[in-house]
């Protein structure tokens, strides 16, 4: 039923907090799941999901699969042992279908009402190993996962004044790792403001400002221990 083989336990009794999009960064599906399948490749997924809306669970949820690698999230390391990892087939330079994600849409719920994870708690690879990851990319639409409450969106408010201190500093509040600016941001913009480039601005401080307001580790619902 869970064709790979690349899993082991939670360590140190961890339970799934967070789910992690990816998207599988090689130019077909088969060749994705043959990775993800291939003991020699040391890495794995819980769920695998193609062009087509077709969805494979590879391992079981309750195992720690090999997906995130280094990185963390709200202060908290080995993402692996806390997380469900998804991946998403795409190269990462084309829109992702209709029918992968309704696939996504409809996976979604089930695993967060198993595991009772908020929507703050998905997040993209990119945003627990910034600098090192890029996937899901500028291409996967966040905000239509965040509509219908399977992610979250910042609130549009007025341009605060640029300060790199005070946005690296309310990044780790939403959850960022510990990072400079010039890691964080493009990190930052790849899941909310894509494509968007040039220095640090106003809106980039509000949006950020508003996440940590609502999601980060004072307010929100998944906390770092």
């Amino acid at each position: 039923m869970f064709p790979s083989p690349n899993h082991g336990p939670r360590r140190d009794g961890a339970r799934p907090e967070l789910i992690v999009l990816h998207y599988t960064g090689m130019t077909s599906c088969a060749a994705a799941r043959a990775r993800l399948c291939d003991p020699e490749a040391e890495v794995s997924a819980h769920w695998l999901i193609a062009e087509d809306g077709g969805t494979e669970a590879l391992v079981p949820e309750e195992m720690r699969a090999w997906h995130a690698g280094a990185g963390s999230w709200q202060g908290r390391g080995d993402v692996n042992s806390r997380s469900i990892g998804i991946e998403i087939a795409n190269p990462g330079d084309r829109p992702f279908p209709e029918p992968q994600m309704a696939a996504l849409e409809a996976l979604l719920p089930g695993i967060m009402h198993r595991w009772q994870i908020a929507p703050e708690a998905i997040i993209a690879h990119s945003d627990m190993a910034p600098g090192r990851k890029i996937d899901p990319g500028p291409r996967f639409d966040w905000r239509r996962l965040a509509r219908q409450g399977l992610a979250v969106w910042p609130e549009v408010r007025t341009p605060l004044t640029p300060d790199t201190g005070a946005f690296a500093a309310l990044a780790q509040a939403f959850g960022y790792p510990d990072a400079p600016v010039e890691v964080l941001l493009p990190a930052f913009r790849l899941r909310f403001r894509p494509c968007w480039q040039g220095p640090l601005d106003g809106t980039d401080m509000a949006l950020i400002a508003d996440l940590a307001g609502r999601f980060g580790a004072d307010g929100g619902a998944w906390r770092a221990a």
